[in-house]
């Protein structure tokens, strides 16, 4: 037997042998036999897919080598070609075409590997694959040099557990660097011993979620995660998935990522316990509704991409493979109804330290670096903003521009709207300076394509798009759009999208006020057709929506008719005004009653299917932050006339935004915290052995006790109540568990609320140490809360400074206990306080408060003293009610 030349084995040779032996093999068969083979070719072979009946038709014996090369690559070409040879019944040709291969190119690679081999050969294709990214601006880094490591946290079972303050989290709550370490914990298992099967990654967009997921799937292939436990990992974009046409099966995505057509899939699916599917961007799933169709099971079987990943998420299909699922902050309530008891983690970007090292990273230069890094850190809301690292690198791209030519970043930048829009002008600036008025159409032609794509869910574009708006071979195209080369039937096809998604949906916003009136035929429509779309798309559409309203700035407009040369009619922007302020009367709130709210804060609220609904209002205050104009934030809110808030947790920039939208409280506004939480950037801090001493040698006399208390997260909120223009009149907190430190700023905000004039407490968990201080704010001179409720059964010692508090404030004139427990002294304390001449209350409720005889006679003295004092007690209204019928019967 001729032995195969060392030559064999470049791609280039199998390719050519290949071809001569296919040709060779089907000029021997006749014209009967020839259609019968291409006839065996519809039906997919083990582990592979067939080549759709309309290339095979029609098809000669020189197309059907084109073909069966260009579909499965050479290797596997023959072994398919030789398998349906078999079946066809001529035996002769396919043995003959078995010996030829192995003469010319010898034992073929994918034959003799096993599956435990191929696992090698696949890891060493990922590491290939996955070892560089490319950045926004066309450069391709190593991926272990781009990633920077971010701040993840489980996200805590329970929220009962947690305080509305910088409570210390048990050690497995804590937010981790997203280091192997912290990738491996992911799918650890839990305090009984069981492994979650599905992990959802969440968090905003820009905050690092897919480059994330990218380093685990490169980690994984270079043996540093789930060591023993996965053997093959698969990186499954949702978005470009969901864009294809045609149907197609789970072991067609496999073989698409694998180095060759001759993987052995039966194999790697006959064990999905060892298999991990990384769905990116799940929550694009979410605004195509429930799929009818049932869902799939079988992985060889063809289906649409949104019935296929539909059925992953759900476990129907392969229930015991691994999932790492990641999707924007805004669905995980959604998503997790599709999924089967997923284990959820928070991305929460950078810390500040983080940022000062991508600063570092970014600029390379120390001395620009640290030059940038101070200036920024001076704007504190820009600062803040840093935290999503897709933020912090337009930036860093935009300060880099602004040192270069010896200027600086505007300091007005509060906004991500703002950010983004420094950093196109920028870019448009550097590009063309000199041929202003062309680049301007370009820019509207591209946020009409942006446009189209966000209300047709598009994220990727053809050639025949940008032909069609004139945008192929322009500016903004080398700018803002990157090309990606896609493998087709028979040849490479073409897409492109924008550099980052949160780009596509800014100049999807941009276009609304680009266009003074767009054309009825139109696909894209008015401002009407964002805001009011229907509910599903509503997550889809966020972040749009934040950037128009972020645009409808009076600067952001000026900027716009500076930058674009067009004049933004103010029509845009009252249609906006009147959306929000139609979103407070179609999610008004049912009435509260006292006995309502006393019963509502008793215990956890139930847990309800669409939990974004209930948090929609904190959506709409992220657009009215974004504007950073008060008098338009103050004319919505009066369409929202409490904002009411459950189960938040808080993160830093929400309290910024709420914060803002606070301070321009019109006058009677009411705010409703119900069982929301605080996520707290924390990591366990090493103290410094210098440090270390200090604290254990000389810590009675470092001056320890002169120190101010520490501020809580809070504290921005509170203060915003005080803003002389803040209307805030009424703030109820319930089941949010205050500490002490929220407490005090609490405090201090009563002391100078200006319009404050309701204050209620219900199951907060308050100490004798946190009310106390709560008190000394109520009975402060200027403080101007006239109502005050407080529920809770445990504060039985530290109700005396409520209770001395009656002689002591000028305004409090309605008292609600209901649900505390008040012993007998407490309640003679009470009702000796009550007939003081300087107690100015008018109205007392006990309602579900139990009190002995003896109590009740103390309370009917006090009635018979001040008859003008209302006072709610059940036992009294039964004495009243005996009163009335026997005067009835007389």
């Amino acid at each position: 037997m001729e032995k195969p030349s060392a030559s064999s084995s470049s791609p280039g040779h199998c390719a050519v042998v290949t071809r001569e032996l296919l040709l060779a093999a089907f000029e021997d068969l006749s014209q009967e036999q020839l259609k019968r083979f291409r006839h065996k070719l519809r039906h997919a072979p083990e582990g592979s897919r067939s080549i759709p009946w309309g290339r095979l038709e029609h098809a000669d014996a020189v197309d059907l080598v084109e073909r069966l090369v260009e579909f499965y690559g050479p290797e596997p070409a023959l072994k398919v070609a030789y398998k349906a040879l078999k079946r066809s019944d001529v035996r002769d040709v396919a043995a003959r075409l078995k010996e030829q291969r192995l003469q010319k190119l010898g034992p073929g690679p994918s034959a003799q590997l096993s599956v435990s081999e191929y696992k090698k050969k696949y890891r060493q294709h990922v590491l290939q694959l996955h070892a560089k990214v490319k950045e926004r601006n066309a450069r391709s880094v190593k991926i272990t040099k781009r990633f920077t490591k971010l701040l993840i946290a489980p996200e805590s079972p329970d929220l009962e557990d947690e305080a509305l303050g910088p409570a210390e989290e048990p050690a497995p709550q804590r937010a981790r660097r997203s280091d192997t370490d912290t990738f491996n914990r992911l799918f650890g298992r839990d305090e009984e011993g069981g492994r979650p099967l599905t992990v959802v990654l969440q968090g905003p967009a820009g905050i690092g979620k897919t480059m994330a997921a990218k380093k685990i799937l490169y980690d994984w292939a270079a043996g540093k995660l789930y060591h023993g436990q996965v053997d093959f990992a698969f990186f499954l974009p949702c978005r470009e998935l969901l864009e294809q046409p045609g149907e197609r099966c789970l072991a067609d995505l496999i073989l698409d990522q694998c180095p060759d057509r001759g993987a052995p899939v039966r194999q790697m699916l006959a064990h999905p316990e060892r298999l991990l599917f990384i769905l990116d961007g799940a929550d694009e799933l979410l605004a195509l509704g429930s799929a009818e169709a049932a869902p799939c099971v079988d992985p060889f079987e063809a289906s649409g991409g949104a019935q296929l990943l539909g059925s992953l998420l759900s476990k129907a299909l392969l229930p015991d493979a691994r999932l790492l699922v990641t999707t924007r902050a805004a669905a995980p309530g959604r998503l997790q109804g599709h999924l089967r008891s997923p284990q959820c983690a928070e991305v929460r970007g950078f810390s500040d330290k983080d940022k000062k090292k991508f600063f570092y990273k970014f600029f390379g230069d120390e001395r620009r670096a640290e030059r940038a890094y101070r200036f920024v850190k001076e704007n504190e809301t820009l600062f803040a903003l840093c935290f999503v690292p897709f933020v912090c690198w337009i930036v860093c791209s935009v300060l880099s521009q602004q040192l270069k030519c010896g200027q600086d970043l505007s300091r007005t930048s509060k906004t991500t709207t703002s950010v983004y829009l420094l950093f196109i002008v920028s870019l448009l600036g550097s590009a063309s300076p000199a041929n202003g008025a062309y680049v301007q159409g370009e820019v509207r032609k591209l946020c009409r394509l942006a446009r189209e794509g966000v209300l047709r869910r598009r994220a990727q574009f053809s050639e025949k798009d940008l032909e069609r708006l004139e945008l192929r071979g322009s500016v903004v195209q080398t700018l803002f759009l990157s090309k990606k080369e896609m493998a087709g039937v028979l040849e490479a096809e073409v897409a492109y999208q924008f550099i980052h998604q949160s780009f596509q949906e800014f100049f999807a916003a941009l276009s609304y006020l680009l266009e003074e009136e767009g054309p009825p035929e139109e696909p894209a429509g008015g401002v009407g057709a964002l805001l009011g779309g229907k509910a599903e798309l509503r997550d889809h559409l966020t972040l749009t929506t934040r950037f128009l309203f972020g645009l409808l700035s009076a600067e952001r407009m000026r900027d716009i008719e500076r930058h674009f040369g067009c004049v933004v009619s103010e029509r845009v922007k009252q249609e906006a005004l009147r959306w929000v302020q139609g979103q407070g009367r179609s999610m008004a709130a049912p009435e509260r009653t006292e006995e309502t709210e006393g019963l509502e804060g008793a215990e956890e609220p139930e847990e309800e299917d669409d939990e974004e609904e209930l948090n929609y209002q904190l959506e709409l205050l992220y657009c009215l932050y974004e504007t950073q104009e008060d008098e338009f934030v103050r004319q919505a809110l009066r369409g929202l006339p409490e904002l009411a808030l459950e189960r938040v947790r808080f993160s830093r920039m929400d309290l910024v935004v709420l914060s803002y939208c606070v301070q321009c409280c019109p006058a009677g506004q009411a705010l409703r915290l119900l069982s929301c939480r605080l996520s707290v950037l924390q990591e366990k801090k090493k103290k410094s052995l210098v440090k270390r001493l200090q604290g254990s040698l000389g810590g009675r006399n470092s001056g320890g006790s002169s120190r101010q208390p520490a501020a809580s997260p809070l504290r921005p909120l509170l203060e915003a109540m005080t803003d002389p223009h803040c209307g805030l009149s009424r703030l109820m907190l319930s089941c949010c568990k205050l500490p002490d430190m929220v407490c005090r700023d609490l405090a201090e905000a009563l002391k100078a609320a200006p319009a404050l004039t309701e204050l209620g407490l219900h199951h907060n968990s308050l100490s004798d140490v946190g009310l106390r201080v709560l008190c000394e704010g109520l009975a402060w001179p200027r403080c101007r809360v006239q109502t005050l409720r407080v529920q809770q059964p445990d504060l039985q010692e530290a109700l005396q400074y409520l209770i001395g508090l009656l002689r002591q404030s000028l305004v409090l004139t309605t008292l609600d206990l209901s649900g505390c427990q008040l012993p007998g002294p407490t309640m003679t304390y009470l009702c000796s306080t009550l007939q003081q001449p300087g107690c100015r209350l008018k109205t007392l409720s006990l309602a579900s408060v139990e009190l002995s005889e003896h109590s009740l006679q103390e309370l009917r003295a006090v009635k018979m003293a001040k008859p003008g004092l209302i006072i709610t007690h059940p036992g009294l209204e039964d004495e009243a009610d005996s009163l009335g019928g026997v005067s009835s019967a007389l």
